[in-house]
């Protein structure tokens, strides 16, 4: 019989959605300010449709950052999506 090998699954903050961790997208807030996971420290998911959906998105960063600079967390957010797709 094979072995089936389990893959993590996370959740995405804003939908609620369950996916394997490589589908999300990982962040971090560091003294307000949103960042890509750097590797320690407390994180959170977003998955590919709710990065579409502006509204929605702001709403679950702001609460996950707790702060209500918006504009600020969605340019950073656009930045961290850019460098990403690069790498």
């Amino acid at each position: 019989m094979a072995k089936i090998i389990n893959q993590p699954t996370r959740m995405c903050i804003s939908c609620r959605k369950k996916d394997t961790q490589q589908n999300l997208l990982r962040l971090q807030c560091v003294d307000g300010s949103l960042e890509s996971f750097c590797g320690s420290g407390r994180s959170f998911y977003l998955c590919q449709e709710c990065l579409n959906q502006e509204k929605k998105l702001s709403k679950a960063l702001m609460r996950q950052c707790k702060s209500g600079e918006k504009d600020k967390f969605m340019n950073r957010l656009k930045e961290i999506i850019t460098d990403d797709r690069k790498s």
